[in-house]
């Protein structure tokens, strides 16, 4: 089977269209029909099937696009290794949180961008530790950022980078803000500024609260952490975020942490990928950058 059939293969099982597939190869529709038939052929075996209007893969295809997402890579480090390409291209997909592309991913991308100028970087939101797993799993993303206690891996490596620092913070002016400490009983009516379901450091609030006997009613959602920390600028509740994300305004005397003497679990961001990804010498880049960039904020 031939490189160019497999990054057709490629295409056509991303967008299910092969009129699209044409159009982004800059092929015309006959040839990635020509080529998905011969690879096929070779195969032995149907990879797409037509449901009325609708293309998709057979479960025979979705098992070969595994394998051609690695015949497609592995080609083109070999091509690299051996001179033939100049410049390593390609994309990395990458799953953050709102909070780490804000605070402390800019420099590593700065890097990177330095070293592989054409290489793509494409960001995916991960408001939830557990989606952006998922698609870790399914091959949606190459590497994501996490943020969670530590838990025994399954299909994934996952590293952790640094232990972060919470906290529990209100406006200046809050009533909380004054107290030596607070106590369940404090908080019992209180509205909390949340993030999404899904996220480790609201699972951890809000077991801790429950530990304590807290049941609170009035709870706001967001997708923002940003979001989250104007609310709590404008007095509309209390919140539960990493030091990084408020430590300006808390250095600035806008917002003061609340002191919630109840121990929560270690909380650390990590860096995960599939245990199967084949680690590409801009991915292996990326990654090195990373731990250099997290290690260098640690001591500061």
């Amino acid at each position: 089977m031939e490189t160019k059939q497999l990054i057709t293969f490629k295409m056509a099982a991303e967008t299910l269209n092969f009129t699209q597939t044409a159009k982004s190869l800059n092929f015309a529709q006959s040839t990635v029909t020509a080529q998905i038939k011969a690879l096929e052929s070779e195969l032995g075996t149907v990879l797409f099937e037509r449901l009325g209007k609708r293309l998709v893969l057979t479960e025979a295809g979705r098992q070969f696009k595994g394998y051609a997402d690695k015949m497609i890579t592995l080609t083109e480090e070999a091509k690299l290794m051996t001179g033939e390409l100049k410049e390593p291209t390609g994309t990395l997909v990458i799953g953050a949180q709102e909070s780490q592309c804000t605070y402390r991913l800019p420099p590593i991308l700065t890097a990177f961008k330095s070293q592989f100028p054409n290489v793509k970087l494409i960001f995916k939101p991960a408001h939830s530790d557990e989606a952006a797993k998922e698609q870790l799993l399914k091959g949606e993303l190459d590497i994501a950022f996490i943020m969670d206690v530590p838990k025994p891996g399954d299909s994934l490596i996952t590293e952790s980078l640094i232990e972060e620092e919470m906290k529990l913070v209100a406006v200046a002016e809050h009533s909380l803000a004054r107290k030596q400490e607070i106590t369940p009983d404090d908080l019992e009516h209180e509205t909390l500024l949340l993030t999404d379901e899904g996220c480790s450091y609201r699972t951890i609030l809000e077991d801790s609260l429950k530990e304590q006997g807290v049941q609170s009613i009035n709870k706001f959602k967001f997708v923002s952490i940003e979001a989250i920390k104007q609310c709590v600028l404008a007095g509309l509740g209390i919140a539960f975020l990493p030091a990084m994300v408020v430590n300006r305004e808390m250095q600035e005397g806008r917002i003061k942490e609340l002191k919630w003497n109840h121990p929560t679990s270690s909380f650390f961001t990590q860096i995960a990928w599939h245990k199967d990804k084949l680690i590409t010498i801009p991915l292996q880049s990326f990654i090195d950058l990373t731990r250099k960039n997290f290690k260098a904020s640690h001591f500061q």
